[in-house]
């Protein structure tokens, strides 16, 4: 069944599409949402007991900070790539869908890094160290035809060059931490304006454009996200730090060992 003007107007009780900040639409046998491609200000969103497969329609509703998705026909979890220019998004329950698989764990944290802004998840709180978590032990949630490497310009060079270009690299690892921010990619003309010199000079070694791009990245978060980044980065720190301890022990006891 098609999500119809008619049909939102008259459950909203509402004269425009875009005056509807609410919409209930619990169990009404929906497969088809496109109507929302035409509605950036919904807030609230009921969806759950249906039969929907795509998310596409909902990229454009900017304004939405809740959504509910129980039990539907999400696939796979690469639909949640049209989510994360949603930056408003606090509430997501996605359970009981096709996409959760049999691994709750894992599906969780995937749903986390894909979208780390969430502050509830399936009706359950998201916590700083589960995004931390997320973060660094989530699955990368691929991105539905049409991404943003595709969208891109060459600017007129030859595939083989953009591809051994240390700047297109750079770009390239840039803008994929920033898709799974839900943040816009950069341009190349914006990229190269804010790569300086001296990142240029670097070997095109993966770990060092790694690098250039967080630190990049770290200019557009705000105060949350960069809580977040810190969390994460004093969880590294910590398993490093036990890493090297347990390797100190290792020496010492081998030591001990030739000694005796």
């Amino acid at each position: 069944m098609k999500l119809t003007r008619k049909l939102v107007l008259a459950k909203a009780k509402a004269s425009d599409l875009e005056s509807v900040k609410k919409l209930n639409c619990w169990g009404c046998n929906l497969t088809d949402i496109s109507i929302f491609s035409q509605m950036p200000s919904i807030e609230v969103l009921t969806l759950s007991v249906n039969n929907i497969s795509s998310l596409s329609p909902l990229a454009g509703c900017l304004s939405l900070s809740e959504l509910y998705l129980r039990r539907n026909m999400i696939p796979t979890l690469s639909e949640l790539c049209h989510l994360r220019p949603l930056t408003r998004l606090r509430v997501l329950w996605l359970a009981e869908n096709p996409c959760c698989g049999t691994d709750p764990s894992r599906y969780r944290l995937t749903v986390l890094r894909c979208l780390p802004r969430l502050q509830k998840l399936d009706n359950q709180v998201v916590t700083e160290e589960e995004i931390a978590l997320a973060l660094m032990e989530g699955d990368e949630v691929s991105t539905p035809t049409g991404n943003i490497h595709n969208q891109l310009p060459n600017n007129g060079l030859p595939d083989a060059e953009m591809e051994n270009d240390p700047l297109n690299y750079n770009m390239e690892e840039t803008n994929k931490i920033r898709e799974e921010l839900g943040m816009k990619p950069l341009s190349r003309d914006k990229f190269s304006s804010l790569s300086s010199p001296s990142t240029m000079e670097k070997p095109t070694m993966k770990k060092t454009h790694i690098l250039d791009a967080v630190l990049l990245l770290l200019r557009d978060l705000d105060e949350e996200e960069l809580h977040v980044v810190h969390t994460a980065t004093q969880n590294r720190l910590q398993n490093y730090t036990l890493d090297s301890g347990d390797g100190q022990r290792s020496s010492a006891q081998k030591t001990a060992e030739i000694q005796h």
